[in-house]
């Protein structure tokens, strides 16, 4: 993986300011719907296509395309993609939607939604511990289960890259925009 450039949110609003700048958000609809910085448009990771953002620009071509996530992992992936893509002259929005929020910058607020990190842990937990009940109770060949979905959770971790998070950024509840 290459070294992503990164910028302060600050900075992006300074930016913004000015003139017209590209940033975008590469969160699911829902979570872009429920809290995003004022200048950011909508782009999912998941339907991210590096030459179309190219191509509808906002700003001049000499200038950065911004990327922004929650909290600069999804960011981060967007940044490589731009760059397999051959486009390298994209900068990660550091710390993502919550550092611009908390840096006190504008923010458009929707309505409230239950993050994808969070429903990455409720499903994770919730099949472990089904695992391990039907495991104890029915039969121990459920634990498989459990083992199936620690494994996951080590592979995410390792690569940094999430297979039930892909998953779950495609259902209907995560591409509500209203």
């Amino acid at each position: 993986m290459s070294s992503v450039l990164e910028i302060a949110p600050e900075t992006v609003a300074q930016l913004a300011s000015k003139g017209p700048i590209d940033l975008i958000d590469v969160r699911t609809p829902a979570e872009y719907t429920e809290i995003h910085a004022r200048p950011a448009r909508s782009v999912p990771l998941d339907r991210l296509d590096p030459a179309a953002i190219v191509a509808s620009r906002v700003s001049s071509p000499d200038q950065p395309i911004y990327v922004i996530c929650k909290g600069g992992n999804r960011g981060k992936q967007a940044c490589e993609k731009f760059y397999q893509a051959g486009y390298t002259n994209v900068v990660n929005v550091a710390g993502g939607t919550l550092a611009w929020e908390k840096a006190g910058l504008e923010v458009v607020r929707g309505r409230k939604t239950i993050s994808l990190e969070r429903q990455v842990r409720i499903i994770a937990g919730s099949l472990v511990l089904i695992g391990a009940v039907l495991g104890g109770l029915v039969n121990p060949w459920f634990c498989l289960i459990s083992g199936f979905v620690g494994a996951g959770l080590v592979f995410a971790g390792v690569t940094d890259t999430c297979g039930m998070a892909l998953i779950l950024a495609r259902m209907p509840w995560n591409q509500r925009t209203c």
